[in-house]
């Protein structure tokens, strides 16, 4: 049995990776921790400081509860400003992390890499714990070489804070190295030469990659990549409806964890891809 606290437990990705654990015959949710939502719920729906299965705990607003409790892998679905304080706090208290919180950077990850190399705990960072998302950026690098072009459109809802995503600016910087690898040469350079409205063509990613972001309401987590050559198109789509399609390979990262020393960025190695 795998004793596991949850960071940012109070939002809705936190809620189901709660909810998934509690459910999990080889996993015990022994902590929750968000300051925004202290003294709520673990699992919204039953009562919360019963005393009883770890579905009754109740949220707290000290990561301090984690030691308490015992934890032995955190997941860390909070904000970047907030992981940037909690992960060094996991790495200096023997605690395994499985992070998918956004918003941190190739800085933010040089740093995570250093705090858990010289620590008793590891860590998984993914930028998309779908697996079908996983897939898709595969499939994308078996396609890259063979295309002379490339895109790559993200659709989130209407409250994620950062854009682009962290899966599209994974992915870009995926298809990026698979043609480098495969010899293939840069993407050639975008043709636009007048841009009659500024951002109409997207962010440019690694290796000139455009990368588009659409955020509306009723979207949850949606990737589509299209590929193009002389007379034809190929296109890659990924598409995540319910928040439970993330929990199968947050599970998977939480009970792999304690057996890949370091820092693990993807789920990719986790899943043998």
């Amino acid at each position: 049995m795998i004793r596991v606290g949850v960071v940012g437990a109070g939002g809705r990705m936190g809620q189901e990776v709660c909810l998934a654990v509690a459910g999990a015959a080889d996993l015990e949710l022994v902590a929750a921790v968000d300051p925004a939502a202290a003294g709520t719920p673990a699992i919204a729906g039953r009562p919360a400081g019963g005393g009883g299965p770890d579905g009754d705990l109740a949220i707290t607003g000290e990561l301090s509860s984690l030691e308490d409790a015992g934890a032995e892998v955190v997941v860390d679905f909070s904000v970047a400003d907030a992981a940037r304080q909690t992960l060094p706090w996991l790495a200096n208290h023997g605690m395994h992390a499985v992070v998918g919180t956004t918003g941190l950077g190739d800085a933010d990850l040089a740093e995570l890499a250093g705090w858990f190399d010289g620590s008793r705990a590891n860590a998984v960072v993914a930028a998309n714990f779908a697996i079908g998302a996983v897939l898709l950026m595969r499939f994308c690098e078996l396609a890259a070489p063979h295309m002379d072009g490339v895109e790559v459109i993200e659709l989130h809802h209407n409250q994620k804070r950062d854009a682009p995503s962290g899966t599209a600016l994974h992915t870009a910087a995926r298809i990026a190295a698979a043609r480098e690898a495969a010899g293939a040469g840069v993407l050639p350079p975008d043709p636009t030469t007048q841009t009659v409205l500024p951002g109409a063509r997207g962010g440019e990613g690694p290796a000139g990659v455009h990368v588009h972001s659409i955020r509306l309401p009723g979207l949850v987590a949606h990737e589509e990549v299209v590929f193009g050559a002389l007379g034809q198109s190929l296109t890659v789509r990924h598409d995540s409806y319910d928040r439970r399609s993330f929990m199968p390979g947050v599970l998977l990262a939480v009970r792999r964890v304690p057996d890949r020393p370091g820092l693990t960025i993807g789920l990719e190695s986790l899943l043998d891809l």
